[in-house]
């Protein structure tokens, strides 16, 4: 059965403090730091227009003024540009801008995902929506979000991204229990468990940054209390949504999970924001010709067995 409501919002928390990213995260977001020459949060965007999603709402704490003011006109940069004749300056600044309809709310505290989600109810109403993390960013030619939506188009409810990783890695995320449908891609979600002991979790499939959510989750969100850390789990509303007793009055639509074996890319860490930074910068055309030759050399030049800091810092200028 189609569902006809259309997804045509994106919600993106932006409210984490970036503790793991200071001391560059004192004054600048982490979702502003560059990957390569473009802040994370910008692909993400981007990630939501590719989808059709051009209604996005940021949900933004203190000090990130400056992720919203990205996404707005910089007219005094852009005359010096213009006046310049630098046009490739003067498109790459406006971008931004024309990218989509870009607005925010505030969350008064980082008192959680779910917590951030509800924020942004009254922006989204009694439509579908889109839950993207800017930690998390996603190869556009996977098409996960397209594939997302289309899930919710088919089975109504609520859409997660599930992803397998090594048993060691479940206790940093939330996983899911699901059975198969007739769609070889698609699980039907039984259950949900906020980032458990590898030993209890119920697979190695994890939930990742990425969600279709049915605009049920907002009265769940209400009343769903704070759980692991303290702060009120987006896992913990959608677990309730799959499993509740879905007869009258009861109308969430269940959960839903599209398997995901593509690449995504974690900036949330250090390591795996540099690696993520040299992948982004080896695949682009107009750097990759001379930056893929310089670290081959670069990595070929470091003593065997010699991979640590202080054999890195040998070859440094």
């Amino acid at each position: 059965m189609a569902h006809s409501a259309a997804v045509t919002k994106a919600v993106v928390p932006v409210a984490g403090l970036g503790t793991r990213f200071l001391p560059a995260t004192k004054v600048t977001p982490k979702v502003m730091l560059p990957v390569v020459d473009k802040p994370a949060i910008q692909y993400v965007v981007e990630e939501a227009v590719q989808a059709g999603l051009r209604d996005v709402v940021l949900v933004t704490g203190d000090g990130q003024r400056s992720v919203t003011e990205h996404f707005g006109r910089a007219h005094h940069l852009e005359a010096r540009l213009a006046a310049r004749g630098n046009e490739r300056a003067l498109a790459e600044v406006r971008a931004p801008a024309e990218l989509a309809a870009v607005s925010c709310v505030r969350q008064d505290a980082p008192r959680g995902l779910g917590h951030a989600v509800l924020c942004a109810a009254g922006h989204v109403g009694a439509e579908p929506f889109a839950v993207l993390l800017g930690d998390d960013l996603i190869d556009p030619g996977e098409r996960l979000l397209a594939r997302m939506i289309e899930a919710r188009r088919r089975y109504g409810g609520s859409i997660v991204a599930l992803m397998e990783v090594p048993p060691d890695q479940v206790s940093a995320y939330g996983c899911a229990s699901f059975k198969p449908t007739d769609d070889p891609d698609v699980v039907a979600v039984t259950d949900l468990v906020e980032k458990p002991d590898p030993s209890e979790a119920p697979s190695n499939w994890i939930v990742i940054g990425r969600y279709v959510c049915d605009p049920a989750i907002f009265p769940v969100l209400r009343a769903t209390p704070a759980g692991r850390g303290g702060e009120i789990q987006l896992t913990d509303a959608l677990r309730a949504l799959a499993t509740a007793d879905r007869g009258p009055g009861r109308d969430g639509g269940g959960v839903h999970g599209v398997l995901f074996r593509g690449r995504r890319y974690d900036t949330g860490n250090k390591q795996d924001f540099l690696r993520t930074t040299v992948e982004f910068a080896c695949a682009r055309p107009d750097l990759a010709p001379d930056f893929v030759p310089w670290l081959r050399e670069f990595l070929s030049a470091l003593p065997d067995g010699q991979d640590g800091p202080d054999a890195i810092g040998r070859q440094l200028p």
